[in-house]
Parts: C-alpha cells; sequence; structure tokens
C-alpha cells in the first residue's frame, strides 16, 4: 500500500471517529424533556420540574412553548420560575391544565441546533397513584410549525416524538411528600439554579472531549502508521 494511500484512509478513520462522538451527542439531546435537578417529585407532594427545549429547525426559531398537564392528574397549583424574555401564563379551571410561554420579540430560541433553553416549574399536589407523570409538549416556530411531543413509550422502544416525562417517588415523609408545599417545591427550584446552570456546560464538554478524543486517536493512527512505513521504506534502500 502506497504512504499516500494509507494516509487517506487513516484521515478517513479518524474523521469517522471524531464525527460518531460529535453525532451521538447530539443525537442524546434532540428532542423536549422534563428534567429534576433537585429532589425527586412524590407521590402526593409538590415537586420542581424543569422544561428543556432544544431548537431543532434551521431556518427558524422557538417563539412557544406549551406543556399540558392531563386533568386526571388533579394538579391545582402551577407555579412558572421567570425566564428573560419570555411570558409564562398557567391555564387553570379547577385544576391546572397546561402552561405555556411565549418568547417577547427578539427572544426566541435561535433557529439552527445548538441552542436550547430552559423553563422551570413547580406543580402539585401530584397524584398519588402515578408513578410516572406524561407531560404532552407543543414546540411552535416562528414559521408556524408546531412540532407535537406527545408519543408516549411503549416497552423499552422509544417513539419518535417521545412526551416528556417525570419519574415520582414514594412518599418518604421527610418534607418532599404529603407535607410538602409549593413554596418549598420552589425553593429547591431556586437551590438548584447553580446547577440548572452548569449541567448543560458540563455535557456539552464532555461532548466536546469525547469527539476531540476520537480525532487525537485517529491522529495517532496516523502517526504511527506513517512512522512505520517511513521505516519500512528506509531500510528496503538500505
Amino acid at each position: 500500500m502506497s504512504t499516500h494511500r494509507f494516509l487517506r484512509r487513516a484521515l478517513v478513520v479518524s474523521a469517522t471517529l471524531g464525527a460518531t462522538g460529535l453525532a451521538t451527542a447530539g443525537i442524546a439531546s434532540a428532542h423536549v424533556t422534563a428534567d429534576v435537578y433537585g429532589s425527586q417529585p412524590e407521590q402526593g407532594g409538590y415537586g420542581a420540574i424543569v422544561l428543556r427545549v432544544p431548537n431543532e429547525e434551521e431556518q427558524a426559531g422557538t417563539v412557544k412553548v406549551e406543556v399540558t398537564i392531563p386533568a386526571e392528574y388533579a394538579i391545582s397549583s402551577a407555579r412558572t420560575k421567570p425566564v428573560p424574555g419570555w411570558k409564562a401564563e398557567v391555564t387553570k379551571n379547577d385544576v391546572v391544565s397546561k402552561i405555556t410561554w411565549t418568547a417577547q420579540p427578539g427572544n426566541e430560541i435561535p433557529a439552527g441546533t445548538t441552542s436550547y433553553q430552559e423553563f422551570a416549574f413547580t406543580a402539585g399536589p401530584l397524584p398519588e397513584d402515578v408513578d410516572t407523570l406524561v407531560l404532552p409538549a407543543a414546540q411552535t416556530y416562528s414559521d408556524g410549525t408546531v412540532a407535537n411531543w406527545n408519543q408516549e413509550a411503549k416497552g423499552d422502544e422509544e417513539p419518535e416524538h417521545p412526551a416528556p416525562t417525570v419519574e415520582l417517588a414514594q412518599p418518604s415523609g421527610d418534607g418532599h411528600g404529603h407535607g410538602a408545599s409549593a413554596e418549598q417545591a420552589s425553593a429547591e427550584s431556586e437551590g438548584s439554579a447553580h446547577a440548572e446552570d452548569t449541567a448543560p456546560a458540563t455535557s456539552d464538554t464532555t461532548a466536546r472531549w469525547l469527539g476531540g478524543a476520537g480525532l487525537a486517536v485517529g491522529a495517532l493512527g496516523v502517526g504511527f502508521g506513517v512512522g512505520a512505513t517511513l521505516r519500512a521504506r528506509k531500510q528496503g534502500r538500505s
């Protein structure tokens, strides 16, 4: 094999390794999710939930986000954490049915696939007979397109547009279950603000490191291969 052909093949391998690492990191966070940064919400108590919304359209930004609270959960109270540049509205008829965030002009989640926004809220009392909250979400783009994240998983297979979900813990009696209040849940959300800011950055840094590591491994392979080839050629001349 000639040196030039070897170099081309090695460069293809290294590029594939790096691209695979970066692509995997992107796929893992491609849909709207519901996250918990503080204590896990408990059945019968109040919980702090963070809706993470990535933009997925190259030519349009996200201008509205809606999360539906199923009526059977009978959640009577919900509060939103202010998001600069966004207006929040809680829809309630006896029970909370929907929370809507609307971007003010110039504050939408930017077009492209590299930006996201988080929307935190507290809700309760949470249902006592449900293990997993399913919170269908709708994401509206500036071009009028609406992405509905409302499909429930069946078995271990994840649907194409999965609804955000939150696992509920059994009541522990330590203040996060039946006795927890909306104020306590809100305080937990505020107390975990630092985690909200740093967790995504850590995830992004890890993804970049993995991609860089793939490229580095490929580059090392190129270096070793070229060195071995040159030594073999030199010995052949001798």
